[in-house]
């Protein structure tokens, strides 16, 4: 005689799960009410390891200075490095400066510099909001998380999910090596379609980061409506 079963680790998800789709909903509901009220932003992603001394850290600051000054709100991840950097920038130009922070049980500590921070405890609830109220994107050298903000948000746009945003990578040393591989095997072998790489703009100027993301904002606006992926 069959007589069904269902292991203890079911009932344990049948308990927990459900209730957990309300934590995520309500991470969703209040950063989303934070966030609306932004008329344009700018997200800068990048190592949270950079220290105040280093020409990254110096220009995260310039640009998120600049860009605030022309009141466009500057976004980051919270945390210290790279993402301090920016927050400080914004801050001091008395601007919007937003840190998204993430609970890590290392690295990340949420910066001084965020006069308007939000908390997380998903990651896939803290990426969408990094893209949903962004009109650009500013990539300077980081780890891991950082390569996966610029090929999640590069892949929106390529696949057309997404307008197309400015994303600019900061850095030619750190991002070289990067590209050329990307050239040279992605593209070549079909990987990719001709043109794909001409997304991203690889610099190391500030003033062409400030450019090319106020021309987008003079010709664009920044955005109205929600962007088809998140619709």
């Amino acid at each position: 005689m069959h007589t069904s079963h269902h292991p203890p680790q079911h009932n344990g998800f049948v308990r927990e799960d459900p209730w957990r789709i309300f934590r995520i909903m309500a991470e969703f509901v209040d950063s989303f009410e934070t966030l609306s009220h932004l008329e344009g932003a700018v997200t800068v992603f990048g190592s949270a390891r950079t220290k105040p001394n280093d020409r990254y850290y110096k220009a995260a600051v310039e640009i998120s200075h600049a860009l605030a000054k022309h009141r466009l709100a500057v976004i980051t991840g919270g945390g210290p490095g790279i993402m301090e950097a920016a927050n400080r920038g914004a801050a001091e130009a008395k601007g919007k400066s937003v840190g998204l922070n993430i609970e890590l049980p290392f690295e990340q500590k949420g910066n001084r510099y965020a006069n308007l921070p939000i908390n997380f405890h998903y990651f896939f609830s803290r990426k969408v909001c990094f893209v949903k109220y962004s009109m650009g994107f500013v990539y300077m050298p980081g780890g891991f998380g950082t390569l996966d903000e610029f090929y999640e948000v590069l892949t929106l746009v390529q696949t057309h999910r997404i307008s197309r945003f400015p994303l600019i990578c900061y850095g030619k040393d750190y991002w070289g090596g990067l590209f050329k591989w990307m050239r040279a095997t992605l593209e070549k072998d079909g990987y990719i379609s001709p043109g794909d790489l001409d997304l991203v703009t690889v610099t190391d100027k500030p003033q062409e980061v400030i450019e090319q993301i106020l021309d987008y904002k003079r010709r664009v606006g920044p955005p109205d409506s929600v962007p088809e992926a998140f619709a």
